[in-house]
């Protein structure tokens, strides 16, 4: 279960959040490269509709 309990819902409105299983010690340089990739590729709409 992955949920962010109410905590600054006001200030992530726009916000992307990605969320990997990997602890922080365990966290790579190609998993933190692959996680940009993913970002790139997003389309960003900011609330709109995608046409």
């Amino acid at each position: 279960e992955i949920r962010v309990s109410n905590f600054l819902l006001w200030q992530i409105a726009y916000t992307e959040i990605f969320v990997t299983p990997t602890l922080w010690p365990d966290f790579t340089r190609e998993e933190y490269l692959d996680i940009l990739k993913h970002f790139k590729d997003r389309e960003r709409r900011f609330g709109r509709v995608s046409s």
